[in-house]
């Protein structure tokens, strides 16, 4: 496998091997094993065992990884709104080779790789539907309550690894208004695992298809009543099913508490991510009829590749005041170097052999942040404040790309924001069956792009490289928001909620909106109000069976939504639209039904569903099309037999949906379905699985770029995985 990387000097290169990787680990393992041993003490002719504490740290860890669970499973059943705990420990018997797969059963969010790596396409009730995609804008990562995404909103260098979490809770809109987050998508907080709740020692191998291998292993120990860490290492290598598609990363998560006192903890976690992946490039109708699976000519020209190397220190420390009262307060610091041929040289006739425009991204961003929170408990009352703080600095250059190796500097870029968030929310028990959530929110940012052009030879080829400019400009917002729950039984509540939306916008969209010789931007922020209504819940049918469920409704107007438009031969341009509704039906339905009186033969189906209205409202251009890349409808779903004995099989299917390419609805994406099969066994301490995807071998669009008008000669489509199979083992001590 070869990329073309940039000088910078490679950390932690030689580690970066998966099979260097499943050495090291089976010997922690090994190594942990061995220190668990009983040890054997002579006294005289008798020969005694001294009792081994595993057995009690087992059961230790089990009490504590439940408690955890139930927290975040009651945070999540006081919420008014549509709000899923993910268990990430159950992904475990699965392919998890990208984000993607952990957004499976999240209904109201549609989560597709481009072409099976790390570049995942997100939307959240129709976040990021437009030609600047790239941002990956709209939805709030955090990990243990600590911002992963930028400050100004952007997603762009890097996505989580989700199996480097215990669980995720994932907050729709403006359910996530408990994280701060002002976003139309919503936030996602991952959890990290710790000693505390976590086994000695973790190794899991999988590979399958395309030349995938995953390894990833996980040690961890508590050494006192004061101290404890984990450390896991993975890495993935792929060759991928479309052509110009390696990828190889290699990642280092980390986190050591202290337990200061008996009420204070404080917790430091440490990560590295090291991913070097080609992009094949989007292919034209006739292209995707004639071999889905090629790459674009000009990703091959181009070499087009996304490399980054991030390193990452958060630091969290809690206070338990009382049996009332908490308080949190947490700083991180990320560094990511982004290295990203993306566009080939454009010619402007045939026989042209000027480069008038082609992009090579070679820039370093960090974040800044900082979040505090208080919890009080006062009589009917659960009172929490908090404030969050990121700050964002950019600072690198377009260049040419020649060949996907850097060429003259065209562009020197430095982007900068700053975001604070306030924030008030108050489950005010009015009574044993009805919750008042009342919720305030302030949101106040800053954003500036620094955009000079500097002279190049090619200047005098009349190119068109971007033009210069400094935009900057402030916003501020206030978001009231209302809950209701009404709890049916123990077990099950109605809900709705209405609340308002204010999002400023990201430096991507400035870049992608200036105007030369001006110092402001004309972007507003984007505002709006949304109602919702649903209902989620258990109910036991008799002592084996059970069925479970969470459906939303949710209506969203939303004023100046801003998206990126790519006018006839131009670049993007970002832009306000005036009005815009975002509406759809958000449902998941699962259950475990006994096949027998004993429960030792059970099946256990589940189905998430969503049906997306995202449109424009009466639109000077575009009427009321529908908005582009989110399907109309999609639902995933599942059947799966458990014996007692922990052996597992069923099949799983995907039904997804017509959508559009364009602005203008003339580029329709045909719906498609998809077949697959799941099967393994389990007990304590041993997983092993395989999985076979799209069985019928059907031929479908992942996703596609989209565009003002679209034509059939416009490159637009990639190809979704085809016929494939994935086996994987793990090994818990």
């Amino acid at each position: 496998m070869k990329f073309i990387r940039s000088n910078r000097p490679v950390t932690l290169l030689q580690l970066s091997s998966p099979l260097f990787i499943s050495f090291l680990l089976v010997n922690a393992g090994s190594a942990a094993m061995a220190q668990e041993q009983p040890k054997t003490v002579k006294a005289g002719k008798k020969t005694t065992e001294a009792v081994s504490p595993v057995e009690l740290k087992t059961m230790e860890v089990t009490e504590k990884s439940d408690r955890k669970l139930e927290t975040a499973s009651a945070e999540v059943a006081l919420s008014p709104g549509g709000v899923s705990l993910v268990n990430i420990n159950e992904l475990h018997d699965r392919n998890v080779s990208s984000v993607a797969d952990f957004f499976r059963y999240v209904p109201g969010v549609w989560a597709t790789s481009q072409s099976g790596n790390d570049e995942v396409f997100i939307t959240g009730r129709g976040s990021n539907l437009d030609a600047n995609n790239f941002a990956g804008s709209g939805v709030k990562f955090l990990q243990d309550g600590m911002p992963v995404t930028a400050a100004d909103g952007n997603n762009h260098n890097r996505m989580i690894d989700p199996l480097a979490s215990s669980f995720a809770t994932v907050a729709r809109g403006g359910n996530a208004f408990k994280y701060g987050a002002s976003a139309l998508g919503g936030a996602i907080d991952f959890t990290s695992p710790t000693a505390h709740d976590s086994p000695t020692a973790r190794l899991s191998l999988s590979g399958g298809s395309f030349g995938q291998f995953l390894g990833r292993g996980t040690v961890s120990k508590v050494f006192n009543d004061s101290f404890d860490g984990l450390l896991t290492l993975e890495g993935k290598e792929w060759d991928g099913y479309r052509d110009h598609n390696k990828q190889d990363r290699f990642g280092l998560y980390s986190n050591f508490g202290w337990q200061i006192s008996d009420s204070v903890v404080n917790r430091t976690f440490v990560s590295y991510i090291k991913n070097n992946q080609q992009l094949p490039g989007q292919l034209t109708r006739a292209q995707f009829d004639a071999n889905p699976y090629q790459a674009s000519t000009q990703a091959i020209g181009g070499n087009y590749q996304l490399n980054t190397e991030t390193e990452r220190v958060a630091n969290k420390t809690t206070w338990t005041i009382d049996d009332k009262s908490s308080f949190d307060v947490g700083f991180s610091f990320e560094n990511q170097h982004l290295y990203h041929p993306i566009v080939d040289t454009v010619h402007f006739f045939p026989g042209d052999t000027a480069d008038r425009f082609s992009l090579l991204v070679d820039s370093v961003q960090q974040d800044w942040g900082t979040s505090a929170r208080y919890n009080l408990r006062l009589d009917s009352h659960e009172l929490l404040l908090g404030v969050n703080y990121g700050t964002n600095s950019d600072k690198g250059g377009n260049y040419t790309n020649v060949g996907g190796m850097r060429g003259p500097m065209t562009n020197q870029i430095t982007k900068e924001a700053d975001n604070v968030e306030i924030f008030a929310q108050d489950h005010w028990h009015i009574t044993d069956k009805w919750t008042l959530t009342p919720a305030l929110q302030g949101v106040f940012a800053h954003r500036e792009v620094n955009n000079a052009r500097l002279p190049i030879p090619q200047d005098a080829n009349f190119n068109v490289y971007s033009q210069g400019g400094n935009p900057s400009n402030d916003y501020s917002g206030i978001n009231p928001s209302l809950g209701l729950m009404y709890n049916l039984t123990k077990s099950s509540s109605l809900y709705g909620n209405v609340s308002r939306l204010y999002a400023p916008p990201t430096n991507y969209n400035i870049s992608d909106n200036i105007t030369a010789g001006l110092n402001t931007t004309n972007l507003k922020a984007m505002e709006g109000t949304s109602v919702e209504i649903g209902t989620r819940g258990t109910q036991k049918l008799g002592n084996l069976n059970t069925v479970n469920w969470d459906l939303s409704l949710y209506y969203s107007w939303l004023n100046n939504e801003i998206l990126s438009t790519t006018p006839p031969g131009g670049s993007a341009k970002a832009a306000n639209f005036d009005n815009t509704i975002h509406a759809g039906i958000e449902g998941l339905i699962g259950g475990s039904f006994a096949l027998d009186g004993k429960g030792t033969h059970t099946i256990k189906p589940m189905l998430t569903y969503t049906i997306n209205h995202f449109n424009f409202d009466n639109d000077r251009n575009y009427a009321n099309n529908a908005l582009p890349a989110a399907p109309k409808y999609f639902l995933k779903g599942e059947a799966i037999y458990h014996h007692a004995s922990g052996f597992f099989m069923g099949p799983t299917f995907d039904v997804v949906g017509k959508r559009w390419g364009d602005y203008a609805n003339t580029y329709k994406i045909d719906a498609y379905g998809l077949l697959g099969m799941r099967t393994g066994w389990s007990n304590d301490h041993y997983k092993v699985f395989l999985e076979g995807r799209n069985l019928l071998d059907t031929k479908y669009v992942a996703n596609t770029n989209i565009m003002n008008a679209a034509t059939a000669t416009d490159a637009m489509l990639n190809a979704g995985a085809p016929l494939s199979f994935y086996g994987g083992i793990e090994i818990t001590y």
